[in-house]
Order: C-alpha cells, then sequence, then structure tokens
C-alpha cells in the first residue's frame, strides 16, 4: 500500500489507476472471445483492487505540517485542565487529532469542533486565548469553540478573514465586548451561533447584511438594546429560515413604517421571546414570510388579538404567544388559525387576557400540546376535547371554567401525558369501573372538586412524577398502595386537605418536593428523601423532635417549613448538612433550649423565621449568613443584647423581626446600616437608651422600591396578622414597650415611605419634630404612653392617609392642628394630655373661639358680650388720658405763666404741709397714752 506525503502525487496516482481499469474494460469489450473475457475479468479484478488499495491509502493522508504547527501554536494559548486534547501529543497526524477533521483528499484543515464539554460534564470547559495561528487555517469552513470559558475576551476580529469559513459557532464560550463587524467579511457564512454570550452586546447589525448566504442565526442573550435598525438589518438576509434573538432587549420599534421589498421569504422559525416588543411585531411577521413554521414570542408586550395576518400562515406547527398581554375572544383568535388546522401541532396562548368560552379545536387534527392556562376563558368544557386525539399536553389551569369533568372529556386521548385544570370550577365524576386510556406523567387539579377517595383512581397512573392535588377535597386517610405509588413522584403536594394519619418512612422515595401543608397529619417526622429539595408540612399536628431530620441525608435541601405544629424538644445541631438550605421556617411549635451554634453555618440562608416558640438564651452568631433578608425571632425567651453583626453583616435584610423577647441594652447604631429595612420590631423587650439620630441612613424607607414572596407577621392598627401579598409596600418601625428615653430624633421626618411607626409605651420626652409631616404614607401612628410635650406640629395636618392615631397619655399642650384627618379620631386617642385641647377633645381652647365643622373659630354670646366691654374699656381709657393732659396743662401752665398765682400755690402746700404734720403727731401722742 503506498501513502503519499504529497496531495497532488496522491491525486494523480488515483486518477491514472481509474483510467487504467477504464482502457482494460474498453479492450476485452471489443475481443468478445470467452476465453479473454475471463482473463478480462481476472485482471479488471487485480487492478481495481490496486486501485481501491490506492485509494484507501489516499484516506490515510496525513495533515500538512504548516497546519499541524498552527494548531499546536492554537494548543499553546489553551488551558486544558481536563486533558482534553491528549491525542494532539500522542498522534502525529493531526488529522487524527480530537476534534480535527481534514479533507480526505488534500490533507487540508477544515474542521474545529471543541464544544465536545457541553455533552461530557466530566471535563472542565477549555480557557485561554484565540490564537492567531488560525489565520494558516486556509480552508477551514466549520469553527465551533462553543460551551468553552474564554474569560471574558473580546471575539477576535481576526475570525473575520476566514474567508472560506461557513459554520461559525461561539455560542455560551464567556465572550464579552462588541461583536466585530469584520464578521461581515465572512460571505460564505450559512451559519452563525453567538447564543448565550450575555455580555457581548452590539450598537449596529449593518454588518450582519453582508452576510448573503447566511441561513441560520441565532444571537439570543446577547445586549442589542441600542440596535434601532435590526429589522431592517435582518430583512436583508434574504436566504435566512432559522432566526433566534431570545432575551436581547430589543427595542422596540415602530414595525410599520419599515420596508419589506427585498425581505427573506424563506423564514420558517423565529424566536423573539423575552423582549420588550409590541404588536406591530405582528405586521412585521406577516410581511416577511408566508412559510413560518415556528414562531416564538414568548413573554413581550403584545396587546389585543392574533392580526387577520396570520391567515395565510398556513404551515404554521407552533405559536408561542405565552406570558403577553393579548385580550380578544379566544374564538376568534382560533379561526385566524384556521389556514394552519392540518399543521398546527402547539398552540400556547397561555398567561394572556383571551376571554369567551371554549374554541373549537376539532379540526386541528394534529395539535400536541396547548397552553391556554390563566386566561379568562369561561363557560364549560365539550366533550369534544376528547375527540383531539393526538393532544399530550393539555394546560388550562387558572381560567374561569367549570362544569363536570367525566370520562368522556378523555375518550380518546391516548396520547396525553400532561394535564393541568387547577383553579377552575370543575367538579370530577369518573365511573368506578373508568380505565383511563392514558398514561399521565403530570397531573394538575388544585382546587378541583375531586372527592375523597380519588386518590384510588390514580394508582392506575403508574408514570406520575408530578401530582398536584392542593384543595381537592380529599380526606381519610393514605393506604399504603398510595404510598407506593408517591415513591416515584418528584412532585408531589397534597396541601390544604384533610388527610390525616402518620407519614411511613420516605427515605426510599426519590422526592424532590413535598407539600402536606394544611393537612391533618400527626404522630412523628419520618425521615425523607435524599433527593429532597423542598418540605412543606406546616399547619399539621406532627409532634415529638426534629431529631429525625438529622437522619434525612438531603445535601440539596433547600426550603423546610414545618412551622404550626406541635413538635417539642431542643432543636437539633445539625444543620452543617443542609448547606444548601434557603428557607427555614419552624415558627408556632414548642420547641425550646438555645438556638444551636451550627445554623450560623448555613451561609445561602435567606429567611430564618423561628419565631412564636420557647427558645432562651442570647443569640448565636449569624454573621456568615450575609444573604439574610428576613429573620423572625419574635415571641420567644431570647435575652442579651441585640448584636452589632446583625448591621454590620447582615445587610441585605428586608424584616428583622425580635419582638416579644428579653433582649436588654441599646439599639446599636449599626442597625443604620440596614439600608434595606422594610420591617423593623424590637417591641415588647427591655430595650433602653435613646433612638438612633441615624434613621436617614435607612434608604428603602425613604423610597418606594421592594419584594414580595414571603409571609410576614405584623402588629398591623393594633392587631397581629400575616402579609402575604403587598409586601413591597410595607413599611413598619415597632419599637413600643420598651425603656426608650430622649427625644424623637428630627431624622426620623426623612422615612418618607414609612407607613406604620409605634414608639408607644416608653420614657420618651422633648418635643415632636416640626417635620413629621413629611411622613406622608403614616396609615399608623403611635406615640402613646410617653412624656412627649409641647404642642402637636401643625405639619401633622398633611398626614392624609392616616386612619390609625394614639398620642394619648403624654404630656402635650395646645390646639390641636386642623386637619380633616386629624379632628375625625377618637377623643380617647388624645386624652391623658392636660395642656391639649381643640376638637375632638374639647370644642375650644382656654382664650379661644370654639371651631365649628366648617374650621372657622366663632365666639360664643359671653364671648360677644366680653368683646363689647373690651370696647368700651377702651374708649374710657383715652377719653381718661385726654382729659389728664388737658387738666394738667390748664393747672401747671398757668402756674408757669402767672407768678402771683405759683407762690399763693406753693403756699397752700406748705400749710397743708403743716396741718397734716400737727394733726398726725396729736393722733401718734394720744395713741401712746391710752
Amino acid at each position: 500500500m503506498c501513502s503519499f506525503q504529497n496531495p497532488f502525487a496522491s491525486t494523480i496516482y488515483i486518477s491514472l489507476c481509474r483510467l487504467h481499469i477504464i482502457f482494460i474494460i474498453m479492450f476485452f469489450t471489443i475481443i468478445r472471445s470467452k476465453h479473454y473475457v475471463l482473463v478480462g475479468l481476472v485482471c479488471l479484478a487485480i487492478a481495481s483492487a490496486i486501485c481501491c488499495s490506492s485509494v484507501g491509502s489516499s484516506n490515510n493522508i496525513m495533515c500538512l505540517e504548516t497546519e499541524r504547527h498552527a494548531l499546536l501554536q492554537f494548543k499553546q494559548g489553551l488551558v486544558d485542565e481536563s486533558n482534553a486534547l491528549a491525542s494532539w501529543e500522542n498522534k502525529k497526524d493531526c488529522c487524527k487529532w480530537r476534534g480535527i477533521a481534514c479533507n480526505n483528499q488534500t490533507g487540508h484543515v477544515t474542521r474545529l469542533d471543541f464544544s465536545f464539554g457541553y455533552f461530557n460534564y466530566t471535563e472542565v470547559p477549555l480557557r485561554g486565548e484565540i490564537s492567531l495561528s488560525l489565520l494558516e487555517l486556509r480552508y477551514l469552513n466549520y469553527l465551533d469553540l462553543s460551551y468553552n470559558d474564554f474569560g471574558g475576551m473580546i471575539i477576535p476580529k481576526f475570525i473575520g478573514s476566514l474567508s472560506q469559513l461557513k459554520e461559525l459557532k461561539l455560542a455560551g464560550a464567556n465572550f464579552s465586548g462588541h461583536v466585530p463587524p469584520q464578521l461581515g467579511n465572512l460571505s460564505n457564512l450559512h451559519t452563525l451561533d453567538l447564543y448565550g454570550n450575555e455580555v457581548v452586546s452590539s450598537e449596529n447589525l449593518e454588518w450582519l447584511s453582508h452576510l448573503s448566504s447566511l441561513r441560520y442565526l441565532n444571537m439570543s442573550y446577547l445586549d442589542l438594546s441600542k440596535v434601532v435598525n435590526w429589522p431592517l438589518s435582518l430583512s436583508k438576509l434574504t436566504l435566512l429560515t432559522e432566526l433566534q434573538l431570545s432575551q436581547c432587549n430589543l427595542p422596540d420599534v415602530n414595525l410599520r413604517s419599515l420596508s419589506f421589498i427585498n425581505s427573506s421569504t424563506s423564514l420558517q422559525l423565529l424566536d423573539l421571546s423575552h423582549n420588550h416588543l409590541n404588536s406591530s411585531i405582528f405586521y412585521w411577521i406577516a410581511n416577511v414570510s408566508s412559510n413560518f413554521v415556528h414562531i416564538d414570542l414568548f413573554s413581550n408586550q403584545l396587546e389585543g388579538g392574533i392580526p387577520k395576518g396570520f391567515q395565510n400562515l398556513c404551515s404554521l406547527e407552533s405559536l408561542i404567544l405565552y406570558h403577553n398581554q393579548l385580550s380578544e375572544n379566544i374564538e376568534h383568535s382560533v379561526k385566524t388559525l384556521s389556514c394552519a388546522e392540518n399543521t398546527l401541532e402547539t398552540l400556547d396562548l397561555g398567561f394572556n387576557q383571551f376571554w369567551g368560552s371554549w374554541p373549537d379545536l376539532k379540526r386541528f387534527s394534529k395539535l400536541r400540546v396547548l397552553y391556554l392556562d390563566s386566561n379568562q376563558v369561561n363557560g364549560s368544557l365539550p366533550e369534544s376535547v376528547g375527540q383531539l386525539s393526538s393532544l399530550e399536553t393539555l394546560f388550562l389551569s387558572g381560567n374561569s371554567l367549570s362544569g363536570v369533568i367525566t370520562e368522556a372529556h378523555f375518550l380518546n386521548l391516548s396520547r396525553l401525558q400532561s394535564l393541568a385544570i387547577s383553579n377552575n370550577h370543575f367538579s370530577i365524576n369518573l365511573s368506578s369501573d373508568w380505565n383511563p386510556p392514558f398514561q399521565l406523567t403530570t397531573l394538575y387539579m388544585s382546587s378541583c372538586k375531586v372527592g375523597p377517595t380519588f386518590l384510588k383512581r390514580i394508582l392506575t397512573q403508574t408514570n406520575l412524577t408530578t401530582l398536584y392535588l392542593s384543595n381537592a377535597g380529599l380526606s381519610g386517610s393514605l393506604p399504603i398502595q398510595v404510598w407506593d405509588l408517591f415513591s416515584g413522584l418528584d412532585y408531589l403536594d397534597l396541601s390544604m386537605n384533610q388527610i390525616h394519619g402518620k407519614l411511613p418512612n420516605l427515605s426510599s422515595t426519590s422526592l424532590l418536593s413535598l407539600n402536606l401543608s394544611s393537612n391533618l397529619f400527626s404522630g412523628a417526622l419520618p425521615s425523607f428523601s435524599p433527593m429532597l429539595q423542598s418540605l412543606y408540612l406546616s399547619n399539621n399536628r406532627f409532634s415529638g423532635p426534629l431529631s429525625s431530620l438529622c437522619a434525612t441525608q438531603a445535601p440539596n435541601l433547600e426550603y423546610l417549613d414545618i412551622s404550626k405544629n406541635l413538635l417539642s424538644g431542643e432543636l437539633p445541631n445539625c444543620w452543617m448538612q443542609f448547606q444548601e438550605l434557603q428557607v427555614l421556617d419552624l415558627g408556632k411549635n414548642k420547641l425550646s433550649g438555645k438556638i444551636p451554634s451550627s445554623l450560623g453555618n448555613l451561609q445561602g440562608i435567606g429567611v430564618l423565621r423561628l419565631h412564636d416558640n420557647n427558645f432562651s438564651g442570647e443569640l448565636p452568631s449569624l454573621e456568615n449568613c450575609t444573604r439574610l433578608f428576613m429573620v423572625d425571632l419574635g415571641n420567644n425567651n431570647l435575652s442579651g443584647k441585640i448584636p452589632t453583626w446583625i448591621g454590620q453583616s447582615l445587610t441585605y435584610l428586608l424584616t428583622l423581626r425580635l419582638r416579644s423577647n428579653e433582649f436588654n441594652g441599646i439599639i446599636p447604631f449599626s442597625l443604620c446600616s440596614l439600608a434595606g429595612i422594610h420591617v423593623l420590631d424590637l417591641s415588647h423587650n427591655n430595650i433602653s437608651g435613646g433612638l438612633p439620630h441615624c434613621f436617614n441612613n435607612i434608604t428603602a424607607l425613604a423610597d418606594d422600591t421592594g419584594a414580595d414572596g414571603f409571609i410576614v407577621e405584623l402588629v398591623w392598627k393594633g392587631i397581629e396578622i400575616e402579609f402575604r401579598e403587598n409586601l413591597h409596600r410595607l413599611r413598619s418601625i415597632d419599637i413600643s414597650s420598651n425603656y426608650l428615653i430622649g427625644e424623637i430624633p428630627p431624622s426620623i421626618a426623612s422615612m418618607t415611605e414609612l407607613i406604620s411607626l409605634n414608639l408607644s409605651r416608653n420614657k420618651l420626652t422633648g418635643k415632636l419634630p416640626e417635620d413629621f409631616g413629611n411622613m406622608k404614607m403614616l396609615e399608623s401612628l403611635d406615640l402613646s404612653r410617653n412624656r412627649i410635650s409641647g404642642k402637636i406640629p401643625t405639619s401633622f395636618a398633611s398626614l392624609n392617609f392616616l386612619s390609625v392615631l394614639d398620642l394619648s397619655h403624654n404630656n402635650l399642650s395646645g390646639r390641636i392642628p386642623l386637619g380633616t384627618q386629624l379632628q375625625g379620631f377618637n377623643a380617647s386617642q388624645y386624652m391623658g394630655n392636660l395642656g391639649l385641647c381643640g376638637p375632638p377633645l374639647t370644642q375650644s381652647c382656654p382664650g379661644e373661639g370654639t371651631v365649628q365643622d366648617d374650621g372657622i373659630a366663632r365666639g360664643t354670646e359671653i364671648d360677644n358680650k366680653e368683646q363689647v366691654s373690651d370696647g368700651l374699656n377702651l374708649g374710657i381709657f383715652i377719653s381718661a388720658v385726654l382729659g389728664f393732659v388737658t387738666g394738667f396743662w390748664m393747672v401747671c401752665g398757668s402756674l408757669l405763666l402767672k407768678t402771683s398765682r405759683r407762690y399763693a400755690y406753693f403756699r397752700f402746700l406748705d400749710n397743708a404741709k403743716d396741718w397734716i404734720y400737727v394733726k398726725t403727731k396729736a393722733k401718734v401722742r394720744r395713741t401712746l397714752q391710752r
């Protein structure tokens, strides 16, 4: 067998060999002797074998040395931790290296495929840099570097010089920066995949219009928010058949103003999901192509209904409009798609606002997947749905459908695998001898009236992996056969029923999620599945210790809720084995002892609720639990000082609830570092000292940002209630029933989004801040039973949302400010302030008029008489002064002007003085003689 280093020599040899065979065939065709024919056949066989051997040897042509050297240079720039490229060292011929393919005639490297890490999870993705040496591979037509880790490097510009490239795949390879426009030089490119490089962006897609051969384009998850010309650039790709731009933050442009004269008419697959596009995208779709097979507009901002332009989409197999704002009669929408009744397989209209009764779908004979969940479809479900024999998935949850579901609804649904009819108004009425024609894998029937014995019917569904029967009217105990069926489930939800009995050992199950909350289960907790990720057992009658929990080796456990039970004893110290735990709720049990220190090792925990138990001692350090955003330890017997690390380390806290414990000492100033706090409840403790003067640092109480998703128990307007919704609006501070002293700091007025403030039953003194009225969102304010003095600031009249107010039993004085809200409260909310006056406490203040409903002061009859008397007295006073002045000058003026009168006047005064003196002396002598 010959071997050729020179590919050209190999090609010449093969050509001559084939020509030799042709000459042999021609020669023996002319000579028709049987003897010669036999000899000819033998020669032909020998020649063919030789040539085939030569051809076989040509398949082993080694790669060119220059290209081999270029590949080795490329490898030097890579970090290969898994030694995935070991064959590059063991084999001399680079055409046999892993990820390399060559032309079997020329030996040129034509293919680089390094995406093997995506399919092999045991190998670490390649890292490093992409060497310029790839330019030596001038015949390279396929380059795939997907799903490696290039550490945020920019996509190399030189890739645009690999002119023979037909397929370029750089998906999920951790590139960053801008897409180099040099890629527009790849005129032979028909596949471009940049999917999943989330920090790669582009401000202009004009370079795309030069890729005239492009058929497949995937730029999903790239940032294209600044590409306003994206529809125009894409419309120039006349051969494009598949376009994926999911989650690209595409700008919302008016597509009706664009021209589509030269647009591609071959586009078949379109994915524009998770953007912010409006309904004008429908216009673009209708004008771009009529050959669509798949359209995905999941999670945009589409309104209205399915446009008439979709009537021409006769090849449509899949239409996904899930999670938009479409609002139309569902029957009209289905009629718009009538042209695709012989092709449509997937119709997803879930999470919109479609309304009306059930549409006629009988003609859609190939329909496999139907999502109409979370809409406003009403009426009954017709039995004709049972004629959709191709149906595999049917989701109708979250509508207003009603009526009775019988076996006729499932008559021909032999392929059905997933059924969801939760949260409607269905009643299930199935014959006792009915045998379902299907084998379900998922079943959602929450809030349906399935009847108490429905679980026995589930026994026929041996392929089930997901079962949701919450609030389904189930009762009684569960037979062991049902638990055997459950052992193969991944997700089980039987919450909000009346099921009783004890739980069996569940350690041999494969359950990932188990929700048995709000039932009547009792007894001790068993061991659970080692695969468990979430466990909800709240509001039952489980009792005994939690020690069995330590026997559950579930390293992936994330959610654990056993609140509202009868659990007792101390909390076990085995929490280090649950390193993935995010939510721990053991509230409202009878647990006691100290809180174990191992809880401080749960670095990923976000919610910790141990409220309403009998825990005692000091709080262990949780400073390593830096992801905590809710801590509820209220209603226990915890003592010691409030740790400073709460404010220093738990900076993500939204809720801190330590009420009804025995904490003492001052409020640490570090709590002001909790900039995002929404609920701060330190009430009913032994806290002393003053209020911190740094409340202005709590920025969450000065803006309206927030988050929902969890339960918060709060004393709201005097009543302890659970908040489950609108938590993003909740802003509350409660430090009542402590021993706080000093003034209320002026910085408290900066918390303009605060809704509830309770500082009652302390020893606060001083005056109320003048800017108190800046907290305009206040709905509940309780400052009662303190020693606050001074006047109520006039800014209180600006608290227009105030519905609960208590200022009683302080030392407030002066008039209650005029305001619709303040005068609308009961007088008892102001009582116990001896100097306070005005409505509603009193009708008037001392020395002031009463205030009627119109807010204008009016005097009484006595007041009016006093006002008249005051006017008369003023006139008399003025007259007396004038009379005195006149008389004084008449007498004194004459004495100044007439000397004789002045002498006579002073002589009279001397005589009068002497007479008074003599008379006084005589009176004194007579008095002494007695």
